[in-house]
């Protein structure tokens, strides 16, 4: 049997007791912390829906004239394909792996939110031990906190930074950005991430 020797998330070597395991203990924390954070945000999403809301300025009520049409990107997030609907296809995705019957869903989007992250949740130890996309899986839920939270506080995306792989190819990173396979194959960590030159323009432009 192959044994794991670094975490498929952030590509840091693991520890003695956490060889075996797909993702450290550091990442699944960090997944555990963003899944918590996404009840709270799902609510607060059905405030940030009218036009000036959820960018610091005041949402648009109490007018006589006709209603503005609802803002697009949290709309999208609080419907169905949004946010619940991704996390119920990866609970669903791991109740077929463990053999488990079909999760069913109760109660309205925002109920079924805080049912699908509570088993999340309570399945995280085995997702971080065994799922074989547990990095996809990080990803994925890192993303829709980030999503959720530029669209209730307003806050502007992570600037996105192309930094060069000695292969020559461009890295597009983050500071968030916990770890980085290269198409070459060559694997990054978040420090040696941070490590690497800045791709040139005409490179990025290519």
């Amino acid at each position: 049997m192959t044994t794991t020797a670094a975490c498929v998330v952030c590509l840091s070597d693991l520890w003695q007791d956490e060889l075996g395991r797909m993702a450290c203990r550091r990442c699944t924390l960090r997944i555990s912390d963003d899944l918590a954070a996404l009840p709270g945000l799902y609510v607060q999403l059905g405030g940030a829906l009218m036009p000036g809301s959820g960018a610091g300025g005041p949402a648009v009520s109490g007018s006589r004239t006709a209603p503005l049409p609802l803002r697009l990107a949290p709309l999208s997030l609080i419907s169905r394909g949004g946010v619940v609907t991704v996390l119920q296809t990866w609970l669903v995705d791991v109740h077929d792996l463990l053999g488990y019957p079909h999760p069913r869903w109760e109660g309205d989007l925002i109920g079924q939110c805080h049912q699908v992250v509570a088993r999340l949740q309570l399945l995280l130890p085995w997702i971080a031990e065994n799922h074989p996309a547990v990095d996809e899986f990080a990803r994925e839920i890192r993303q829709l906190r980030g999503q959720c939270v530029a669209q209730v506080t307003g806050e502007r995306p992570i600037r996105t930074v192309a930094v060069a792989c000695p292969c020559g190819a461009t890295l597009r990173i983050t500071l968030d950005t916990l770890g980085r396979r290269c198409g070459c194959g060559e694997q990054y960590g978040r420090e040696q991430l941070l490590g690497l030159p800045l791709a040139e323009r005409r490179q990025v432009a290519a």
